[in-house]
């Protein structure tokens, strides 16, 4: 029997996809560089202010949007 909460359970997701899972990208690295992006994260100023406040739908829009420009700290793989 397979448990659905372990995650070796079920398929590999990003968790930038996962709609189960919208917690927020915050890495603890905040960083803008005066950019208005998180080089952390990768989200806005204002999506970080208001994070708590958004949807889900806002949220995994948030998540699409960061996971597809993989600029921030979060994406980078070291070696």
């Amino acid at each position: 029997m397979t448990n659905s909460n372990n995650p070796d359970s079920s398929p590999a997701v990003p968790l930038a996809i996962n709609s189960d899972n919208l917690d927020s990208p915050c890495i603890g690295i905040c960083s803008t560089l005066f950019d208005e992006v998180c080089q952390g994260c990768g989200r806005t100023a204002l999506e970080v202010c208001n994070w708590v406040f958004m949807t889900p739908e806002e949220k995994q829009a948030t998540w699409t949007r960061i996971t597809h420009e993989a600029t921030a700290m979060r994406f980078v793989r070291k070696n």
